[in-house]
């Protein structure tokens, strides 16, 4: 798959995912294979609005940029920016691609600009943001418009099946996206009405790579390798981006190269999941400090961990645990086969 001249050798990517694709996430999913990753979710208009205080720069100033940050060894990489005002959603691509704004942690500028046109949470849509811009095809087509008139880098586009089982407009919105300049459409096969619940509609993202010349990435549902084959096989589609699959399982990454190289997939052992899950808990805390990456780390912790005996009483201790000197303790306890109480 090609994103304009970026090679992405077997599409295995990454999705963006709000409050969970930081950097010591996508560093975890590029180790075991992901060939292409998207941030977190950024405001377009804060990131333009912190560029306007005149004090010196702070932590607490800059909260936006610091979700930017790109490091070299994690290209080709996308930074995804939200926002319904084309003005703000170009000018916040502009100072992503010069990397020469405000509270920059960057090392060099993302590979691409992608647009979210899929979130469906409540303080994003009702802003007219996310997939509220899904609603108007007009304005969702002149933010793409604006954006690639703006940089020189790819601009691409994630959206949804449409907004309600009574307005699926995916292929028809990807069309105009298209038009507008977009370099790549991903699709994730659910609407906003559905959030993350039922079965994403992989015919939707079938509809789309027919509409569209660009590639297609498709999104939802992929757990596994064998999902992600018959996604390909019943869609056509270009590349697939996995999302809540990654969860505590970066490892399906290298199952999913595996698969695509012919090789045979040897999963990890209790002991690698136990080492990786503490591994990435450090990651947080070197990359955020104590206090935000252990809080951060609770949820990562619990995806890792689940399913494993003793995980739930595991979890309950991680929740109360204020130091990595606890958690240490509690998973070397789950993994010696300790009991909580």
């Amino acid at each position: 798959m090609k994103i304009a001249d970026i090679e992405i050798k077997n599409g295995i990517c990454l999705a963006p995912l709000a409050g969970v694709s930081d950097r010591t996430f996508r560093a975890m999913a590029r180790r075991f294979g992901a060939e292409y990753t998207v941030s977190e979710m950024v405001s377009a208009k804060a990131l333009c609005y912190e560029q306007l205080c005149k004090r010196p720069v702070t932590a607490e100033r800059t909260k936006t940029a610091p979700l930017a940050a790109v490091r070299r060894e994690e290209l080709p990489m996308a930074v995804q920016l939200f926002g319904a005002e084309p003005e703000f959603v170009a000018r916040a691509a502009t100072l992503l691609e010069s990397n020469e704004y405000r509270g920059t942690l960057s090392e060099v500028p993302p590979s691409v600009i992608d647009i979210n046109m899929g979130c469906p949470m409540a303080k994003i849509v009702g802003n007219g943001e996310g997939s509220a811009l899904m609603k108007d095809p007009v304005l969702a087509a002149s933010v793409v418009r604006e954006t690639v008139k703006a940089v020189k880098i790819p601009v691409t586009v994630k959206i949804r099946a449409g907004w309600d089982r009574d307005s699926i407009n995916a292929p028809e919105l990807a069309k105009r996206l298209a038009d507008a300049g977009a370099s790549m459409i991903c699709v994730h096969g659910r609407t906003r009405e559905q959030m993350y619940t039922g079965k994403a509609d992989w015919s939707i993202i079938r509809a789309v790579k027919q509409a569209v010349e660009i590639p297609v990435v498709g999104n939802g549902d992929i757990f596994c390798a064998d999902d992600a084959r018959r996604m390909y096989e019943e869609t056509g589609c270009d590349g697939i981006m996995v999302a809540r699959g990654a969860q505590g399982n970066p490892w399906i990454f290298a199952e999913l190269q595996a698969a695509a190289e012919g090789r045979e997939y040897t999963p990890p052992t209790a002991e690698e999941r136990f080492a990786v899950a503490l591994e990435h808990a450090h990651g947080l805390v070197e990359d955020k400090g104590e206090r935000v990456g252990i809080a951060e780390c609770r949820k990562h912790l619990s995806w890792y961990l689940h399913g494993m005996r003793g995980a739930a009483a595991a979890r309950n201790a991680i929740m109360q645990a204020s130091s990595m000197q606890e958690i240490e303790q509690i998973v070397k306890d789950l993994r010696d086969g300790a009991h909580f109480l």
